[in-house]
């Protein structure tokens, strides 16, 4: 099944893709930067969703984890 079709699959894309745009942003900030604009701007976005509402992104994680362990 694909993960656009499974709503907590679609949550863990999500959140994984903020997480991982997030480091690489704070590792190589100008491979994040140069792609304001466009499909690759999506990245960036993403990688200012993480740093501005980091304490909701940790909580979500944290949260998604637990779900994932528990089913």
């Amino acid at each position: 099944m694909s993960a656009l079709f499974n709503f907590q699959s679609l949550l863990l894309v999500i959140l994984l893709t903020i997480c991982t745009c997030t480091y690489v942003r704070a590792v190589m900030p100008r491979l994040i930067d140069r792609n304001k604009e466009g499909f690759l701007g999506l990245f960036w976005m993403s990688a200012r969703i993480g740093e501005r509402l980091s304490p909701y992104v940790a909580m979500a994680c944290v949260a998604m984890a637990i779900t994932i362990l528990v089913q």
